[in-house]
């Protein structure tokens, strides 16, 4: 019995949904991943790191198809499952590090609305986590015959040393006297200021009484606040996952890449030196976003020196003790092992109703193979999705014979024309095309 026999109908239907239109799936990975251990050690690793608080910082790079979303909803999942709390957001042209016209707050917005515990893996956590630190400040002061304002300042109180401590307090207290009031408009603002959702002063000022607002130059001092935050609130740490950081290669103006780069550079001090506590940092790019000279980090003398990769690590060695992950390319055992993945959950684990014999998988691969050449392995997203619509056909019509169809069975796509879209785009379903963890 394998663990796909679980496999709820809703979540199997999920998944093949997700695959069938060439995107990462947002549950169910541990259902058709594979390999990659190492690089899945390596950012564990990370994680119990940052949950006994430390800090970490890690570049997962690879090309458009090599695997990015999968492995970093992956380790997101992984990071849940040892008690963290998680935040994650794609950059794109309205969202970035550093910014003046709102586009950093709005990548900070994004991402915290995206929060995640274990119990919430989904995210829109956030109210689940303040509720909790809320909790446990009203039992300080019944234990202790205090007021509540005076606990939740007093277990506040090491956050003074953060930009924006103070603020933090006086919104968390503003959120529990509307809990107190069953005020909805109070505490609604006060998660609407948490998120950074507020574009002026002077509409928090009215709402909660504060003077400040998270703002495009507040938002990493307010990730390592959020992270301290959490930690009084309980869990282990904070886990910030940004992907789609080729957007910042894509900036036309240098000026603004610059300065992206160089809050890049404050969390990779932060991270290497353990100035910060209990947080992480997980980006995802393309090795043109790492490596080119004139757009990407390279071209900033600070962080290629910080983020050159090990010279001896060439001809098949690999090191991942650096800041730097490249995720390798998909291999066909690999992609055998997936395709089978992907034929129980299917069946949803019951050998008896697989759809197609163990000898369809080699020769579906085989016709892959003549159809795109060895890139049928190394981005398969095409080849995935085809075999998922050939699985598909075939329960649909029970009589129909599997050699038949897979004679006929267009995989190519105009594999070329495919790539440059996804260039064009954004790729944000890129993890799928490996799919190999």
């Amino acid at each position: 019995m394998t663990a796909t026999a679980s496999l709820k109908t809703r979540d199997r239907d999920t998944i093949l949904q997700a695959l069938a239109a060439g995107v990462v799936p947002r549950t169910g990975l541990a259902h058709i991943q594979v390999g990659r251990a190492g690089e899945v050690g390596a950012l564990v690793r990370d994680i119990d790191r940052i949950a006994d608080g430390g800090s970490a910082v890690r570049f997962v790079i690879g090309e458009y198809g090599a695997g990015k979303t999968f492995f970093l909803n992956l380790v997101r999942l992984i990071a849940l499952e040892r008690k963290c709390v998680t935040i994650h957001a794609d950059l794109a042209p309205d969202r970035r590090i550093h910014a003046t016209a709102g586009q950093a707050r709005g990548l900070y917005a994004e991402a915290v609305r995206n929060l995640a515990t274990r119990t919430k893996p989904d995210g829109g956590a956030l109210g689940t986590v303040v509720e909790k630190f809320i909790t446990e400040c009203v039992r300080d002061a019944e234990d202790k015959g205090t007021a509540v304002e005076a606990a939740i300042d007093a277990r506040l109180a090491a956050l003074q040393v953060h930009v924006g401590g103070y603020d933090y307090a006086a919104v968390l207290k503003a959120y529990w006297r509307g809990s107190e009031t069953d005020d909805a408009g109070l505490t609604g603002a006060a998660l609407r200021w948490l998120r950074g959702e507020y574009s002026t002063k002077t509409e928090a000022r009215q709402a909660l009484g504060v003077r400040n607002i998270i703002d495009d130059g507040d938002v990493y001092d307010s990730l390592k606040l959020l992270a301290a935050f959490v930690r009084l609130a309980g869990y282990a740490g904070l886990v910030v996952v940004f992907d789609e950081m080729v957007n910042l290669y894509k900036l036309q103006s240098a000026q603004a890449r610059n300065q992206n780069f160089e809050q890049i550079l404050r969390i990779v001090n932060d991270g290497l030196q353990g100035s910060a506590s209990g947080i992480g940092f997980v980006f995802g790019g393309t090795p043109e976003f790492l490596m080119d000279s004139r757009r990407g980090l390279y071209s900033y003398e600070a962080l290629q020196s910080r983020l050159m990769e090990n010279a001896f690590a060439g001809q098949g060695l690999i090191d991942l003790s650096g800041p730097v992950v490249r995720l390798q390319s998909l291999t066909p055992e690999d992609l055998l092992v997936l395709l089978a993945n992907i034929r129980n959950v299917f069946s949803q684990g019951d050998a008896a109703r697989h759809l197609v014999p163990d000898e369809a998988l080699p020769l579906f691969m085989t016709h892959c193979n003549k159809r795109i050449g060895e890139a049928y392995f190394r981005t398969p997203r095409n080849t995935i999705k085809a075999f998922v619509q050939l699985l598909a056909v075939l329960e649909q019509n029970p009589g129909q014979g599997w050699s038949e169809l897979i004679g006929g069975v267009d995989v190519a796509n105009d594999a070329e024309g495919a790539r440059d879209h996804e260039v064009a785009d954004d790729a944000t379903d890129d993890g799928l095309a490996t799919l190999r963890l």
